[in-house]
């Protein structure tokens, strides 16, 4: 077997032997738990029939692993500096292929046709976390290209995405990422799995994409507007929320009756309310404004 690369004196050598420097407009904070990389792949539940989609590999830490597990590993690395890096740390794997490329820029569907017969990939990562939240909604609306996420995030990121109504983390995100996928956190993982170390605690989670939304609406542009309204000033109302925020058009006596049509009181907050409330909410907007 190939040596690790996620151990902390492999890590400090290839620094050393190509005098890199981590980059922080990149978010760059490399695994250096070899128990961890295995858990991620565990909780990915990569079969030799996987095609994986890795973004950000750094020095190829995890994707070492996932390549001796996978059928095929694309790696999509936006650091051209590491590069060469990643040609000399995974020369030994016949199963990888490097692409210099920004996620947010990539075609994944296009990718897909071209890399995978068309067939979704799974997707796994240590994001940055700087902007976690653009490249999980960007895969999330992708879902013939993607089967599933296993992400490495913050932690606090992935409560909010997890997290159910009534509580401290529910919010926008948490409708967004359970509207496309069944979210669920696999591990907690400390600052001292990482170099350099972060100074938040991170999670691991796994977003199997569903095929089907769980909730249906006749608009899901207006559903997501309203959404957005209702988390945008979380100490208010959700009349006073729309009201203020979702240019609908209509006036408070009008949208209280639009509210209470959709068997929910005015004076609720969106923190409370489910995305089935939330979809019924939508539907009697839609309604109104174009009856």
């Amino acid at each position: 077997m190939i040596e690790r690369i996620a151990t902390p004196l492999r890590t400090k050598a290839i620094m050393e032997r190509y005098g890199f420097n981590f980059k922080k407009g990149f978010g760059q904070n490399f695994l250096i738990d070899s128990n961890i990389l295995d858990n991620i792949a565990d909780a990915a539940g990569i079969t030799e029939e996987d095609t994986v989609l890795e973004i950000g590999p750094g020095f190829g830490a995890l994707t070492q692993v996932v390549a001796e597990r996978a059928k095929k590993v694309i790696a999509l690395e936006i650091d051209t500096k590491l590069i060469p890096i990643l040609e000399d740390t995974l020369s030994g794997y016949d199963n990888v292929e490097i692409i210099n490329m920004d996620v947010l820029k990539c075609d994944i569907e296009k990718l897909s046709r071209e890399k995978n017969d068309g067939k979704p990939f799974r997707v796994v990562a240590n994001l940055p976390y700087y902007i976690t939240t653009p490249i999980i909604m960007d895969l999330l609306e992708k879902k013939n290209a993607v089967k599933s996420m296993t992400v490495m995030v913050q932690k606090e990121v992935a409560e909010r995405m997890q997290a159910v109504p009534k509580t401290g983390d529910y919010g926008a995100l948490s409708i967004a990422v359970q509207f496309y996928a069944d979210a669920n956190i696999d591990m907690i993982v400390q600052p001292s799995c990482f170099m350099p170390r972060p100074k938040v605690a991170s999670a691991v989670i796994t977003l199997n994409i569903r095929e089907n939304p769980p909730v249906n609406m006749y608009d899901r542009e207006l559903f997501f507007k309203v959404v957005k309204c209702a988390f945008g000033q979380r100490r208010k109302t959700l009349l006073n929320t729309l009201c203020n925020q979702g240019g609908f058009g209509f006036s408070k006596d009008e949208m209280t009756e639009i509210i209470n049509s959709a068997g929910l009181n005015e004076k609720v907050r969106g923190e409370a309310m489910s995305i089935e409330e939330f979809a019924r909410l939508s539907d009697k907007i839609y309604e109104a404004k174009n009856a």
